[in-house]
């Protein structure tokens, strides 16, 4: 399932930040292996949309993070107007 979120932090030195859901709930941690345009390094509050996996220790973590342009504001005028 595609999951949507904005970048909270990321650090370039060791390649690992996390995405704060959309939907709520705690942030989660990506590393820039699971960025599908690893080229590009993701800045705060850029939204992507992620899918979650189970990490070592059973934690949940965001992987297949894909850079979503526009910010969701579009799509909340569109539901206004709607």
């Amino acid at each position: 399932m595609t999951n949507y979120g904005k970048i909270k932090n990321y650090d370039s030195s060791s390649g690992t930040g996390s995405i704060t859901p959309e939907a709520g709930g705690d942030a989660l941690r990506f590393k820039k292996a699971d960025l599908q345009q690893e080229a590009a390094m993701p800045k705060v509050d850029q939204r992507f949309s992620y899918e979650t996996s189970q990490a070592d220790g059973g934690k949940e973590c965001a992987v297949n993070l894909q850079h979503q342009q526009g910010d969701g504001q579009e799509e909340q005028a569109s539901k206004q107007q709607g």
